[in-house]
């Protein structure tokens, strides 16, 4: 039989996972040879109070071997059909679609504008160098690549998507191409930017030798769309490839995208998006506040933390908290200025680092409202240009202390930072819009009230935080997911407007391939 129960542990007890059988067995009140195997269903810390606690949910296979699962390998067959789904984009949204139209006997072909993802850690390694900071390739960077945005933002994978698909079955596909087990159970899952490239080369694998079809360093410059449907696809070395369905999965950041829908008068909308900084505190300082305790124990994660308030009713919060982590140049083109954070899978960096950005609606942009659907963009842009112009226009980062932000006043000195292109001090008080600035500064004193500790002189904040997601959405039908102007052509994921990181961009993809194969294939 099996038996679900919860634990409650000491952090060195719940680490020992060959003592679990008989700490379950002892509150079973029953010998412990009868357990044969368990699984961890649920992983929570308690930190409420300073004798911390660590939460297990176990299922228990009592008296009886635990089922051998099947590899979710085996779901994916060449496909019989010779009708092909066009996909855009090799992140989440875009790779699991793919896998998706295999499982369903349907043949994936997926453009990526950049690299494979072991080539585009070279690109990335040259920005991140104070010298060759400035060298960006505007098709292989952070933003682009196979993966996507989130191969090097730490691979967090907490989502509240639970609502638009299945989760569990997302993290699973992960762990079957080299993700570790412990995604299927942790509260707060992450892989690390040092695993998640592995992990998106075997899916890469998993999709050829089932009969999908990858072009790299290929960018699509043209959609051809004859009598309401897309015929084909143009790349921008001529090639024109045919299908029976486009699911359009570029990320954030891929501008053009925008560009060329709008010139075929595809309909676009202005959406909520969010702009702010990038915080650095010490990590101890972190594990102190979260942990209560001068030093955090072995056995315990490095301690991340979650913040959100109001402000004159606009929202101001945490995104995107890498504990242990770097902060990293985020730029997709020359002359713009982004920052972002990640982590390995250690988290073992001296940093903690996070997005504190703040809400902004289309009617906020008044000043902006000539570029119709476009003024969060054009507002997000000059943002960008404005700060990389004023640390010198040398990839550096305009950087100010969090008590000297608040306070008005210019740093005289800054803190040491994880950012390796460096930092010059700059009044982010005055260089980011003011309502955005006067927001994070009321902001950060409420996270201090609500994180004794948190506001400190030791934080640096970093500008500009500006690609939390998409300013605008290209809409699509609520219930079918297709575009309403182009019966075939499927917007999926975060540059959509559809998503908000790994998980749920996995599962838009997922959602939109069904979609695209129910109603094309």
């Amino acid at each position: 039989m099996t038996k679900s129960i919860s634990l409650t542990l000491s952090p060195e007890q719940a680490a020992n996972h060959a003592s679990l059988a008989g700490i379950a067995a002892k509150q079973l009140n029953i010998e412990t040879k009868r357990i044969k195997d368990f699984e961890i269903l649920k992983k929570s810390i308690d930190a409420r109070k300073k004798n911390i606690k660590i939460v297990l949910s176990l299922k228990l296979f009592i008296d009886e071997e635990k089922p051998v699962a099947e590899s979710f390998i085996t779901r994916y067959k060449r496909p019989l059909s010779k009708k092909k789904v066009l996909i855009i984009g090799s992140g989440p949204a875009g790779l699991f679609a793919a896998l998706k139209c295999i499982e369903l006997g349907v043949k994936p072909v997926i453009f990526e504008r950049g690299k494979p993802v072991s080539e585009r850690k070279s690109d990335i390694a040259i920005i991140n160098r104070p010298d060759t900071a400035n060298q960006i390739n505007i098709h292989s960077n952070y933003c682009f690549g196979e993966g996507g945005a989130g191969t090097f933002s730490d691979g967090k994978l907490y989502t509240r998507s639970t609502k638009r698909g299945n989760v569990q079955e997302v993290l699973e596909v992960l762990v079957a191409h080299g993700a570790g087990t412990e995604i299927l159970y942790d509260s707060h899952p992450h892989i690390g930017s040092d695993k998640l490239p592995g992990v998106i080369s075997n899916i890469r694998n998993t999709i050829i030798n089932a009969g999908g079809e990858f072009y790299f360093n290929t960018f699509i410059n043209d959609i051809i769309i004859e009598k309401g449907k897309v015929k084909s696809v143009i790349s921008d070395n001529g090639n024109e490839f045919e299908g029976n369905a486009l699911i359009l999965a570029s990320g954030h950041s891929a501008t053009d995208i925008y560009d060329l829908l709008s010139s075929k008068k595809i309909q676009l909308e202005a959406k909520p998006f969010a702009v702010g900084v990038r915080i650095e505190h010490p990590q101890e300082l972190i594990d102190a506040i979260q942990y209560k305790t001068r030093k955090r124990s072995p056995y315990l994660p490095t301690a991340s933390y979650k913040l959100v308030t109001q402000i004159k009713n606009r929202g101001v919060f945490s995104f995107c908290m890498c504990p242990g982590g770097i902060i990293v140049p985020a730029a997709s083109k020359p002359g713009e200025l982004v920052v972002n954070g990640m982590s390995n899978s250690k988290r073992n960096s001296p940093y903690a680092n996070s997005g504190i950005v703040v809400s902004i609606n289309p009617d906020d942009l008044q000043e902006y409202k000539k570029y119709k659907f476009m003024a969060g963009l054009k507002f997000q842009q000059d943002i960008e240009k404005l700060c990389f112009e004023s640390a010198g226009s040398n990839h550096k980062a305009p950087a100010q202390r969090m008590t000297d932000f608040c306070n008005s006043r210019i740093s005289s000195t800054l803190p040491k930072t994880s950012f390796n292109p460096g930092v010059v001090s700059t009044p982010l008080h005055e260089l980011l819009p003011s309502f955005i600035a006067q927001a994070l500064q009321n902001g950060f004193r409420v996270f201090g009230e609500k994180m004794k500790g948190y506001y400190t002189e030791n934080a640096v904040l970093l500008a500009p935080e500006s690609r939390t997601s998409s300013p605008i959405r290209i809409p699509r039908n609520n219930e079918m997911l297709y575009h309403e102007q182009v019966a075939n052509l499927f917007p999926s994921g975060e540059g959509a407007g559809y998503a908000g990181g790994i998980v749920s961009s996995a599962i838009d993809g997922v959602n939109s391939a069904i979609a695209a194969i129910n109603q094309h294939c």
